[in-house]
């Protein structure tokens, strides 16, 4: 370990071992199911049949043809409800399926 590794932070450590093995893309699909599971409840959560985020687009595969209709009419408000859990502006467009 360099001397200069010693006084960084955990924190610091993970984001540059993170950095360093392009593992951002993953973790952010893993914590946008975690948004979306904690954001949406466990009903709309037992609906949603599969989460897919591609580049800043979230697919969101739903069993129920009511439920996706109602979703549609708060598209933005649900975008901005996941965006503000995960911190960053990472879904800018999102489509239920």
């Amino acid at each position: 370990m360099a001397r200069s590794d010693e006084h960084k932070s955990i924190s610091e450590v993970l984001k540059s071992f993170v950095d360093e093995n392009k593992l951002q893309k993953g973790l952010n699909k893993v914590h946008v199911r975690e948004a979306w599971d904690s954001q949406m409840g466990p009903a709309i959560k037992n609906y949603t049949t599969a989460l897919k985020l591609e580049g800043t687009t979230l697919y969101v595969q739903l069993s129920s043809s009511v439920l996706r209709e109602e979703l549609s009419y708060g598209k933005e408000k649900i975008i901005n409800m996941l965006n503000e859990n995960l911190g960053k502006d990472l879904i800018k467009k999102l489509v239920l399926r």
